[in-house]
């Protein structure tokens, strides 16, 4: 496990496209199939991180909530299932079931769609308003594991609350940490 920091994206680039295959509809999702009215949550995740595992329940919860509330939710893995085996497509589906995942698991098997939206570590978050400008990309908050930290989610359920009521967002925008992202070699 390599700390990692996620890349930061410029605010305001559009959201890259994906068609990636679901792990529990077992059928391929595209970024504007899942897009919600008032904007898109994209989350890059794993099943055996450490910084996703000890976050998960809050995750599950936040992305739950806002995906009722008209923002589209996506949590996608990105990494190489060959050398990490617990992230393969049919435990990405044992994980969401397991956790109560009410939005798609995707499988990004080329790690195209990692590289098109810059993601570096798990998790990784990126929202986007209607208009798909991205309008967040950082931490979910700040805890980490060891750190004695409640996990609160506060940082994304900010950006998240703000975009749900047409508020602009804070330019103060701190980066997730978490495991990199396992590239193919």
């Amino acid at each position: 496990m390599s700390l990692t920091s996620s890349n930061m994206l410029a605010l305001g680039a559009k959201a890259p496209r994906f068609n990636l295959f679901d792990t529990l509809s077992k059928q391929t999702k595209s970024y504007e199939s899942l897009k919600g009215a008032k904007g898109m949550l994209v989350m890059f995740i794993c099943n055996h991180c450490p910084y996703v595992l000890h976050m998960q329940d809050a995750l599950v919860a936040v992305g739950n909530k806002y995906l009722e509330l008209g923002i589209g939710v996506v949590a996608i893995s990105s990494n190489d299932v060959v050398a990490y085996p617990d992230d393969d497509p049919v435990k990405m589906e044992q994980f969401a079931l397991h956790l109560g995942f009410k939005f798609p698991y995707l499988y990004d098997e080329t790690q195209e769609v990692a590289q098109i939206y810059e993601a570096a570590c798990t998790p990784d978050f990126y929202l986007f308003d209607q208009y798909d400008d991205l309008v967040y990309r950082g931490r979910f908050d700040p805890s980490r594991p060891g750190n004695d930290i409640e996990v609160t989610g506060t940082d994304l359920i900010t950006a998240l609350e703000l975009l749900n009521s047409g508020q602009p967002q804070s330019l103060i925008q701190l980066p997730s940490m978490g495991c990199n992202i396992k590239w193919r070699s």
